[in-house]
């Protein structure tokens, strides 16, 4: 016995199918590295989150950078050192950047770790013990993304040269210091001082 969708009460069976101009866009789902998180409770939880994040991907690292490639990868465990919320950063990788002497590409090995302490105020830098480093995290939250890139601007170097073992054949600048420590060597470490500075006033 054949039943009649309409008295069913139902449309014609193809009114279920949507016209082929009729087209859904979707946004696309940020990656969950991106992801605030509250601090407290990820560090309460003792919480661990792996991480694999295109160097490209990280604004502020990208924006320092004259060219910028590769990737690293690593994981983010939350935990609690007295009543502070921290992090412990461990990642390891490859950077590609533009070496600032030949003006070519250059690979740079990326293996850190760190462990981060998660202020709400900035006031508390000064009170942060070692081997812990200060980070702000505003509002309470603050992104695996976050971190990783804190640590990234850290220990990137500054002006990115190659070393002796893969010259780049250009001859020294006029003037300069043969003997000078080569640029590659140098990083940034603002927050090293950033406790004792306050903890002096």
């Amino acid at each position: 016995m054949q039943i009649s969708s309409r008295k069913q009460g139902l449309n014609d069976p193809s009114d279920f199918d949507l016209p082929e101009s009729d087209t859904y866009y979707t946004r696309p789902m940020p990656p969950p590295w991106s992801k605030p998180l509250d601090i407290e409770r990820v560090s309460r939880g003792e919480a661990a989150f792996e991480f694999d994040i295109a160097l490209e991907d990280l604004a502020r690292v990208a924006a320092r950078a004259d060219q910028l490639g590769g990737n690293v990868s690593g994981i983010v465990r939350f935990g609690r050192h007295h009543d502070t919320a921290t992090a412990q950063v461990v990642m390891h990788g490859t950077a590609v950047m533009r070496c600032q002497k030949c003006m070519q590409p250059m690979s740079l090995s990326v293996s850190s770790s760190a462990r981060m302490a998660l202020l709400q105020d900035a006031g508390g830098a000064g009170a942060v013990p070692e081997p812990f480093e200060p980070v702000l995290a505003a509002a309470g939250c603050i992104s695996v993304g976050e971190l990783v890139e804190e640590e990234l601007l850290l220990s990137l170097p500054i002006v990115p040269l190659h070393g002796a073992d893969t010259p780049c054949g250009l001859a020294p600048c006029a003037g300069a210091d043969e003997d000078e420590t080569p640029a590659e060597a140098v990083t940034q470490r603002p927050f090293a001082a950033l406790g004792k500075l306050l903890s002096q006033k």
